[in-house]
């Protein structure tokens, strides 16, 4: 475009994001789409491809595909010059099995489910204290994953060592296992006993080091989630750093996106999902969501029920009323998320 755009015409963006470029459709107020182009992802890429959209119009919002991952730059580029961001979901698979599946149709799907109020998700901020505590976490859970795998090779290994070896060490403790296997000092890898040991310290090895990046990590994260959490939040029963670290990066740097608890509730996966048919009417689990999040409200609610005796007598009271013990733990897990986002909304955003 090279004529100046009448800024009284608004426009909807789409666009689609990859990792070396991104497309991006504009739509008229009309739905008509007016416009197709692929941008560079990089900070100049992302000027470009607003300076081009401006140039059919004011761009009323913009919809993007994947603010999570390729996306992300972009969605903090807009948000800083203050555009309206919108998170967009893959387009339809049924409109994809008819039209076919080009960058172009995934852009102007974007566009259009934003123009139709299909989409209204906000995406997340990450520019503040939560972004830091995730990107952190993401290391740690890394840590963690590679220590576990670590541990239960160096557990297979000794079930397989020659005997005198596999007698000495198969009744240890986790910690007291690694401490001898690090110690050890084989003799060459030429006969099965050493070579055993020479792989048995390299492991050990390893998972004292990745026990030391998680405590170094944690010394990290503490400080961060205790200055960014709610003080409610970490004074409820079984909410620790750990799990408030993951509620925080479920709910952003911008938890007034959090328009409801039925909302955060869904984000969780802790939301019951009716099943009706007929005269049968009842209530399924729910396997969407943040799956981290699920779990970190499952580990809250496995502590109220061994420690907390209100959270007992409610479990009792559900089952009372003919629930089964995981339908009365996801009541629970429904009404923690009730809670959390409570705590989590700012005062000023309750609705």
């Amino acid at each position: 475009m090279t004529t100046i755009a009448d800024a009284t015409v608004l426009v909807t963006v789409g666009v689609d994001t990859h990792a070396d470029a991104h497309v991006a459709a504009v739509l008229d107020e009309r739905g008509v789409l007016v416009g197709t182009r692929s941008f560079p992802s990089t900070r100049a890429g992302h000027g470009q491809l607003v300076i081009w959209a401006a140039g059919f119009g004011r761009p009323e919002a913009f919809g993007v595909e994947g603010t999570g991952a390729w996306g992300a730059g972009l969605a903090r580029h807009l948000g800083a010059l203050g555009y309206v961001v919108v998170e967009v979901d893959r387009p339809d698979r049924t409109d994809r099995y008819h039209r076919g599946k080009t960058d172009v149709f995934d852009a102007e799907a974007a566009a259009r489910a934003v123009q139709s109020g299909r989409a209204t998700t906000v995406p997340k901020a990450r520019n503040g204290l939560v972004e830091a505590i995730r990107v952190l976490r993401v290391a740690r859970g890394s840590a963690v994953g590679d220590r576990a795998g670590a541990i239960n090779r160096l557990k297979s290994l000794v079930s397989t060592a020659p005997d005198d070896l596999r007698d000495r060490l198969r009744n240890l403790d986790n910690q007291t296992l690694v401490r001898i296997c690090a110690g050890f000092r084989p003799c060459g890898v030429t006969d099965p006993l050493n070579a055993t040991k020479h792989a048995l310290r390299s492991l050990a090895r390893r998972i004292t080091q990745l026990t030391d990046e998680i405590d170094d990590l944690d010394a990290q994260l503490e400080p961060l989630v205790t200055a960014a959490a709610p003080p409610a939040l970490l004074e409820r029963v079984g909410v620790g750093i750990d799990v408030a670290g993951q509620l925080l990066v479920t709910a952003g740097d911008n938890p007034d996106r959090l328009h409801s608890p039925g909302a955060f509730a869904m984000l969780c996966g802790v939301a019951p999902i009716p099943v009706a048919s007929g005269k049968t009417s009842t209530h399924r689990l729910n396997r969407g969501g943040d799956r981290a999040a699920n779990a970190a409200i499952y580990r809250i609610a496995l502590c109220r029920m061994r420690w907390d005796p209100d959270t007992q007598a409610y479990i009792a009271k559900k089952i009372a009323e003919g629930k089964t013990k995981r339908g009365a733990i996801r009541c629970l897990k429904h009404h923690i998320s009730r809670e959390i986002y409570k705590d989590l909304r700012p005062p000023t955003c309750h609705p």
